[in-house]
């Protein structure tokens, strides 16, 4: 069962945060949109991962673009 910890707390310091940002942005648990996404993808066999792909993919790029600098010189 230490194993599965591990691995678990691997995947939630580097992951992508997509549920964590969409549960901020909502106001509901990360906890909650976790589950939502593995029912999605059980019930529309793969569609649900398929989404949370593409929503990582969205977010990373976002985060480039919007970037906070520091200063004028930070071009």
């Amino acid at each position: 069962m230490n194993f599965f910890y591990t691995i678990l707390y691997y995947f939630q310091k580097r992951g992508f945060e997509v549920c964590r940002r969409i549960a901020e942005r909502l106001g509901i648990r990360a906890r909650v949109v976790r589950t939502s996404f593995i029912y999605l993808t059980f019930v529309t066999i793969g569609f649900g991962f398929a989404l949370y792909l593409f929503l990582a993919f969205w977010l990373k790029i976002k985060d480039l673009i919007y970037t906070k600098r520091t200063s004028v010189f930070d071009l």
